[in-house]
């Protein structure tokens, strides 16, 4: 029976978008070598040929005689059964014992992520995308005939590089720049993968906007991946406070005749970009965080990356309730629960804003120990944020949270989606940038 027949139209249609996308970030996945493995579970035996009692399916891609093939490993209580299907023929019995709930949960697992399509007891889908978990000091698989030589997203001879005093003349990596470069790598690698599942995917022109961007190493590094790896028409902005650094950067811009590429003085709550598909801001303190993503959700970013510091506007309004309250007696941890608090709200309002949102741990930045990001790339379809609204509605209630900025901001431009709760005073915050 087809998982959308028996369903309410609302709850099928939003099916049918669930599948949609788990499908599309698997043959992207496969199509780039990037599909480690895909495991069915939660088996509700509603597959005849599979039987009653399978306990799960783990799939993986690998390299025969006639091509890439998906090998199934169909696992019993009492043996295993292995067999290979060509890659489209794996990939459409795979859709189909989704779309049928055969499975409970599919689980595709990359590199870096782990995407997760699983149906409620009522058969309503949710997908949802999370950091990879790799075991520290191992290295996940490639698939047979599909190995490839670790590489750096840019490489060393690129001119800003030398620029920016991260290699000498030479090229050669500047040994106390070699934490810097790993960070600069690590960063255009989670963009690119963002990039891939994000709508722009498929477009040539691209508008990045970073706050914040400092001596502008990654905002750098970000236009030559654009510009000169993915022959993109990239533009990408810099924007800083301060004078300086703006000159620093100008200058090498002019220097290099660099195209697609500017360096502005300003500030996130001021600053008002012509066009906005990607918005980054890394290490913008306490609130500007905040504007920073209102001004992405405002401009209709398709890629929004944050790397949030200093949480001082939710502490002072946390209640320690029972039976926290021992725990939270203590600074450190009351400290800590703020930040997971301000960023996890943030992760939500997202969430209920069309993004699908991730807060991980990125490497760590040079001068400080702040190595948290927050992620959000733009879904194509809207979903009804009802469920993200109750949650919000419902961690506030607890903590006694009067006031979070982004939602503010979000009230106030009249962005926040029907239903959201709202905040019952006035906050003083500007109503818009």
């Amino acid at each position: 029976m087809n998982l959308t027949s028996a369903l309410p139209d609302r709850v099928a249609d939003a099916n049918v978008a669930q599948l949609a996308r788990f499908h599309a970030l698997l043959t992207t996945a496969l199509s780039q070598g990037r599909c480690l493995k895909v495991v069915m579970a939660h088996y509700m035996g509603a597959d005849a040929e599979l039987g009653p009692d399978v306990q799960r399916v783990m799939v993986r891609p690998v390299e025969l005689k006639g091509g890439l093939h998906l090998s199934f490993l169909l696992r019993y209580p009492t043996k295993d059964i292995t067999k290979n299907l060509l890659v489209d023929e794996g990939v459409a019995l795979l859709m189909k014992w989704a779309q049928t709930t055969a499975f409970r949960n599919a689980h595709l697992h990359t590199p870096t992520e782990e995407v997760q399509l699983a149906f409620s007891k009522k058969g309503k889908a949710s997908l949802r995308i999370g950091k990879a978990h790799v075991s520290e000091g191992t290295a996940p698989a490639e698939p047979a005939g599909h190995n490839r030589d670790k590489h750096r997203f840019l490489e060393l001879s690129r001119p800003f590089l030398h620029e920016l005093g991260v290699t000498d003349a030479q090229g050669q990596l500047i040994p106390a720049m070699s934490r810097k470069w790993k960070q600069i790598n690590k960063f255009v690698e989670v963009f690119s993968h963002a990039l891939e599942r994000s709508p722009l995917a498929d477009k040539k022109q691209i508008n990045v906007v970073d706050f914040g961007s400092g001596k502008g190493y990654l905002t750098f590094a970000i236009h030559d991946w654009l510009r000169h790896t993915l022959a993109r028409e990239a533009q990408v902005t810099g924007v800083e406070l301060r004078d300086d650094l703006v000159k620093l950067c100008q200058g090498v811009i002019k220097r290099l005749s660099l195209s697609g590429m500017d360096y502005e003085q300003g500030d996130v709550r001021d600053y008002h970009p012509a066009a906005l598909n990607v918005m980054i801001a890394l290490h913008a303190c306490d609130v500007a965080t905040d504007y920073a993503i209102h001004l992405g959700i405002r401009a209709g970013a398709e890629i929004i990356m944050c790397s949030p510091c200093c949480h001082k506007q939710i502490r002072p309004q946390l209640l320690s309730p029972h039976p926290l309250r021992p725990i939270l007696q203590h600074g450190i941890h009351l400290g800590q629960e703020a930040e997971m608090l301000t960023d996890g709200l943030r992760a939500l309002l997202l969430d209920a804003a069309g993004y699908d949102t991730q807060v991980f741990e990125f490497i760590s930045l040079e001068h400080t120990n702040k190595n948290k990001m927050i992620l959000a790339v733009k879904r194509d379809q809207a979903t009804s944020p009802d469920e993200v609204i109750q949650q919000i509605k419902d961690i506030k209630a607890f903590y006694g949270i009067k006031e979070h900025c982004l939602e503010s901001l979000l009230k106030a431009d009249g962005l926040v989606p029907i239903g959201m709760p709202l905040l019952g005073a006035d906050t003083g915050i500007p109503p818009s940038l």
